[in-house]
């Protein structure tokens, strides 16, 4: 193999992603035990079918049932990966919920359940893992899932829009302070996925439609289409990538 495909592989590396339960949590899973790491995988969902895609890889893999959005989420997450698979090296935050209602009617519990498992749920864990790589002195790598969000406003969607803001924010601010350690803190923002989140606008005939005719692409895309974006970030091939906000959106924020 070539030098540069090796740079792209993650053997003997410890992933933990989060919200791996089902969507694009799970298709990232598989897509780094693919690359060759061993992954723990959290979520409160069935993960019988992430679990077999990824022991059938040959790759190792524990479960770690917890609410991510928990004010000891993080210890525990730690504590049982590391215990399962060893020190953790990549650390993907994918979790995330969302809640629709017009600016003027949105509620102030729909505001803060968003804010504490997207925003604050990635602070805590990214706090505690980045603490642990750095007590051993070893690289690692933060992924976040962003969004388009990250970029534009959106509708009926205020609390997500400014989760996924601040945390496109907030990956610049980690890999100021975390890239002189040897910790490569970045996102990916996906455009119009095919997941739960997205169920209500494709089942909207003209809504569905109207998102549909922006994609360059001219298609919505799936998990799969994140998982070279996600491997690459994860890998040594991005060692020197600091900070970035990926899209990977069909070509959405380019019309």
């Amino acid at each position: 193999m070539a030098d540069v495909l090796k740079s792209f592989r993650l053997d003997g590396r410890v992933a933990i992603v989060t919200g791996a339960s089902r969507g694009l949590g799970a298709d990232l899973a598989v897509g780094l035990a693919e690359a060759g790491a061993d992954v723990a995988l959290v979520a409160r969902g069935d993960l019988a079918a992430t679990v077999a895609a990824i022991t059938a890889l040959g790759r190792r893999t524990c479960v770690i049932s917890v609410d991510v959005g928990a004010r000891d989420a993080a210890e525990r997450i730690m504590s049982a990966v590391t215990a399962g698979l060893g020190p953790p090296d990549i650390l993907v935050n994918n979790a995330g919920i969302i809640r629709r209602a017009p600016f003027l009617e949105f509620s102030e519990a729909d505001w803060d359940d968003v804010m504490n498992v997207n925003l604050r749920a990635v602070f805590r864990l990214s706090q505690r893992f980045a603490a642990a790589l750095a007590a051993r002195r070893a690289p690692g790598r933060i992924i976040n899932t962003a969004s388009l969000l990250s970029f534009q406003g959106g509708v009926r969607v205020a609390s997500y829009a400014a989760a996924k803001s601040a945390l496109a924010g907030l990956t610049r601010a980690m890999a100021n302070e975390l890239a002189p350690l040897g910790i490569n803190v970045n996102a990916v923002a996906p455009g119009y996925m095919e997941t739960d989140n997205t169920a209500p606008l494709r089942a909207d005939p003209a809504r569905h439609q109207a998102i549909l005719e922006r994609i360059p692409a001219g298609r919505w895309g799936t998990g799969a289409d994140l998982k070279g974006a996600v491997v690459f970030l994860a890998s040594p091939a991005s060692a020197y990538v600091h900070g970035v906000t990926l899209p990977v959106d069909g070509g959405w924020l380019a019309r």
